[in-house]
């Protein structure tokens, strides 16, 4: 018969027990990594609306959970003119950088001196410079990019442009550039305030690529 204590010592010991017992089953168990998961992020419903204020040279339809404002500041440097915009989607972080140039009107940029400083001068904007200039900024993500492509588009409205493709963890995943290579050039940049992880953003940047792409297909010139 079992006296009262031993019952008490083996209560005492049971859990120690039951814990090694299941260390060693685990130890047998094979091992399954889990994948690598991200928050789910709710995307809204696609609805648009006109981006049509006086005085712009362009026009086109952007989506209503987007806001547009104007640019004051474009990469820490000024606006040429003002009608560089941007497109704020504050609910992912991002935003499309707009930047707009008249060929042939004023241009700024920067003349390195003899004593290694630079200096603003004026110049006239051409098409071919414009062009050169979209294709660099592009091209400044290969360190990051595992690929960059490019491809000709031309939308419903008659618009024509360059769509730029990056790959890998990137800053921006998505540029283009819209021109009539006689009076308008604009060029177009998403970006996240986020560190750039190919993974974590392809459903988000799936999801604006295709309201980018909508922008493109619906945008028009004004004033020509």
């Amino acid at each position: 018969m079992i006296s009262h204590i031993s019952i008490v010592n083996m209560m005492r010991y049971l859990p120690a027990a039951c814990l090694i017992t299941y260390l060693m089953a685990a130890c047998n168990s094979s091992y399954t990594p889990r994948p690598r998961g991200y928050f789910k992020i709710d995307l809204p419903a696609k609805q648009y609306r006109i981006f049509d204020q006086p005085g712009y040279p362009y026009t086109f339809e952007y989506p209503t959970y987007a806001t547009v404002l104007r640019d004051t500041s474009y990469f820490e440097e000024n606006p040429e003119n003002p009608w560089w915009i941007n497109i704020d989607f504050p609910q992912f972080n991002g935003r499309i950088y707009i930047s707009y140039n008249h060929i042939g009107g004023r241009a700024l940029y920067k003349v390195k001196g003899a004593n290694g400083q630079y200096r603003d001068s004026v110049g006239t904007n051409n098409f071919g410079t414009l062009l050169n200039n979209s294709y660099k900024l592009t091209y400044k993500h290969t360190l990051k990019a595992s690929s960059i492509d490019d491809s000709l588009m031309r939308a419903p409205t008659g618009v024509s442009g360059v769509f730029f493709k990056v790959g890998g963890n990137a800053a921006t995943a998505n540029q283009f550039c819209l021109t009539d290579t006689v009076h308008h050039f604009l060029r177009g940049a998403l970006y996240f305030d986020a560190t750039p992880n190919e993974d974590s953003l392809k459903p988000v940047n799936d999801f604006l690529l295709e309201d980018m792409q909508h922008m493109i297909n619906t945008f028009r010139w004004k004033g020509r």
